[in-house]
């Protein structure tokens, strides 16, 4: 896939669907200052080109009656990592998994439960898959940053989108 290209429309879209990813192209429209027609083809071209890759809620798993939330830092084979990927998804209670370029500890895995009996439970299935656990934190608040944060830049000038897509 070649890499897709982004400009400062693309930008502030991407930041608006970071705010409130509920909002309509129209309402997006209004706030980058160009049509909603180019909003709906700047957004195909980010979904075909894998620069979105979903659009999820965001979760507040303690209010939905998971009031554990830990993450398990481990090693794996690295020639094993993108095939322990679905395997450690499968696992009951797993909500994501990140690997890490380089270092023994090389997988994060956050999960969720209900009990610490649940949390030794995915903790066993995770070692049976062949996983080290070398450690397990309980997260106690995740934050995250807009994309606005990289480049907060003033009106984009996408006039020409409109005749061009």
């Amino acid at each position: 896939m070649d890499d897709v290209q982004i400009d400062d429309v693309d930008r502030s879209i991407l930041h608006q669907l970071q705010l409130n990813a509920r909002q309509t192209d129209t309402e997006i429209a209004e706030k980058v200052d160009v049509t909603s027609t180019t909003v709906r083809n700047r957004l195909d071209k980010l979904e075909d080109g894998g620069v979105i890759r979903g659009y999820h809620p965001e979760i507040n798993y303690e209010r939905a009656g998971y009031p554990l939330h830990v993450m398990f830092v481990c090693t794996v084979n690295p020639n094993k990592l993108e095939t322990m990927a679905e395997q450690i998804l499968d696992v009951r209670g797993v909500v994501t998994t990140r690997d890490l370029l380089g270092g023994e500890r090389n997988v994060h895995i956050e999960v969720v439960a209900d009990t610490v009996r649940e949390i030794e439970e995915i903790r066993n299935e995770l070692a049976d898959l062949g996983l080290t656990i070398n450690s397990s934190e309980i997260i106690s608040e995740t934050q995250v940053q807009s994309w606005d944060h990289f480049y907060p830049r003033p009106a984009p000038d996408a006039r020409q989108d409109d005749t061009d897509d």
